[in-house]
């Protein structure tokens, strides 16, 4: 199941991103819920608010060693912790899916944009809320994760 998380969140995004480079030019917002939540295609050469601009082999080599550890930890995961496991997937299937935009176009595409944070994409969703549940996960079992 780890496998199948990560794949589907890494072509979910891309298949998203390829919407917005198909559909968009650089630059170009459109509305999806006026005022709320706009559709805005940004080449981001950086990484998060675009820290580390234009650092592409060090962001790169950033993203292969998450994801490398990535793996590792779900290796190292107990059979009975799917919310880690399941966590660990969106990790590694946002990090792969923001890897492959920066390998293969030089910067990663962001696309959803609320107009009061920063524009990002789905691979940035699957990221944070793997690290967010991880972290409920540790702070309401305050178990070991690993064998």
């Amino acid at each position: 199941m780890f496998y199948l998380v990560a794949i589907l969140v890494f072509l979910a995004d891309q298949f998203f991103k390829l919407l917005t480079r198909a559909k968009l030019i650089p630059g170009q917002s459109v509305p999806a819920i006026d005022g709320i939540l706009h559709f805005t295609y940004v080449q981001n050469t950086g990484a998060a608010f675009g820290f580390l601009r234009d650092q592409r082999p060090l962001l790169v080599l950033v993203g292969v060693t998450i994801s490398i550890i990535i793996i590792h930890f779900y290796l190292r995961a107990k059979k009975d912790h799917v919310l880690l496991k399941i966590s660990l997937a969106a990790i590694l299937g946002g990090s792969l899916g923001n890897l492959f935009d920066r390998i293969l176009l030089g910067y990663v595409v962001d696309y959803i944009d609320f107009r009061i944070f920063p524009v990002f994409n789905l691979s940035d969703v699957a990221i944070n809320l793997g690290v967010l549940f991880i972290f409920l996960d540790i702070f309401f079992k305050g178990s070991e994760c690993t064998r």
